[in-house]
């Protein structure tokens, strides 16, 4: 074999056996002291990574259309936010309402809410609300307003159950007030619901406006007993009653019954009186509250102090959207009245509950006549956007007698 032959030999074998020692080392594990320096490594980067993170963290923020879904929300489960819609009317009969608030917490639980409305008739309502919702330890509930309303188009019809339609006519006032009212619930459970207020207000009426003629062109205050008058009173009110409903803006069982006394003593001793209701209210749930069978009713007695009389603004009445829902506002008047409402209440979602009703009632003289003739009624369909404790919108047909009626409440009816 010749030389060069040799070396090329030589060469591959030196070649081969290096491949090989290296291959051999590649597989060995690393040593103890090489895996700590590699997690020792890897350790500090992630620290480093974190360590960057943390100097950028921010809350999330939602964007605009959950935040409108957070505000529905609160709304429907009865919770307050700072702004707010308010869509309570200055007077029953208004119309169709808008208006706002502010609510600013001065405490944990307390707050102040600042609001007003106004509607399309030209009502208008301002005031302010205190209210403390958690008094000793959760067993009252204190609210506090102050404010000024004042309706331009109030509707009267004259007195007694066989009013007729064409016989109405607009009055107008305004009406500065203030008042407390504080309800006491002496065991934790709140069944049993003791009430108290004070309140102190000043009606000024005036010939009304709208489309209808003004009172003063049918009526005197000779005929008509506050017709012109200028009445300042202080309100006192006290009532006992038994409730064990989730709450009384919604619930799907339970039921209340009670009774309130009214004294209504006017500064100068020609319109006071007092008045004492009593209201009933029941629920039935079926299909595990899938359907509920809901029933009212209510009785109004006004009484003359000595020598006084009532003014017509302030006799019991019925008509609206809380009582016969198909009539006017105010449609009936006169010393008492009887009321007896029925509702088959269909839950759709959990927002969102559909209602047939029927109402019927009627105005007296006397309590004796009282009784079941001549009533009017009627009945309707409505839906209700809700939450597990609040009602804040409610949409009503009703049919009656004189015609149809849409009804846009910002409560419920019972």
């Amino acid at each position: 074999m010749c030389t060069a032959s040799v070396m090329r030999l030589v060469g591959l074998v030196v070649l081969a056996t290096v491949s090989t020692a290296l291959s051999a080392s590649a597989q060995e594990p690393p040593s103890d002291a090489a895996q700590a320096a590699q997690a020792t490594s890897r350790q500090g980067e992630i620290e480093q990574e974190q360590a960057e993170k943390s100097t950028n963290l921010r809350p999330y923020t939602p964007n605009r259309a959950e935040k409108l879904f957070q505000r529905v929300d609160t709304v429907l489960e009865g919770g307050t936010i700072r702004w707010h819609p308010f869509f309570e009317n200055a007077y029953a009969g208004g119309g169709f309402t808008l208006g706002a608030g502010h609510a600013n917490y001065v405490s944990a639980y307390n707050y102040i809410d600042v609001r007003g409305s106004w509607t399309f008739s030209n009502y208008k309502r301002f005031e302010a609300e205190f209210v403390a919702p958690r008094l000793w330890n959760r067993h009252a509930k204190l609210s506090a307003i102050g404010g000024w309303r004042e309706a331009t188009q109030v509707g009267f019809f004259g007195v007694g159950n066989d009013s007729g339609e064409g016989d109405r006519t607009n009055y107008l006032f305004r009406q500065p007030y203030a008042n407390a009212l504080l309800t006491y619930f002496p065991v934790r459970a709140k069944r049993v619901v003791l009430r108290g207020g004070a309140e102190f207000s000043r009606w000024n009426l005036e010939d009304g406006e709208g489309s209808y003629p003004p009172i003063g062109s049918r009526y005197t205050p000779e005929t008509l007993p506050g017709l012109g008058a200028e009445v300042t009173y202080f309100h006192t009110q006290g009532g006992v009653g038994f409730d064990w409903r989730t709450a009384p803006g919604y619930t799907r069982r339970g039921g209340y019954y009670g009774v309130t006394l009214h004294d209504h003593k006017d500064q100068d001793d020609q319109f006071g009186f007092r008045m004492v209701e009593y209201e009933a209210i029941q629920h039935l749930p079926i299909l595990r509250e899938t359907w509920v069978l809901s029933f009212r009713a209510r009785v109004q007695h006004a009484m003359d102090k000595d020598d006084q009389q009532i003014p017509f603004f302030m006799l019991p009445a019925l008509g609206g959207g809380s009582s016969l829902r198909a009539y006017s506002s105010w449609r009936f008047r006169d010393q008492n009245s009887m009321l007896l409402q029925g509702e088959w209440r269909i839950m759709i979602n959990r927002y969102l509950d559909l209602a047939f009703f029927y109402d019927t009632g009627k105005v007296a003289a006397t309590t004796s006549d009282l009784d079941f003739n001549g009533m009017k009624d009627d009945f309707g369909v409505g839906v209700r956007f809700h939450g597990p404790f609040d009602t804040p919108l409610r949409v009503e047909l009703a049919k009656g007698r004189e015609g149809f009626n849409i009804v846009f409440s910002s409560s419920a009816v019972f």
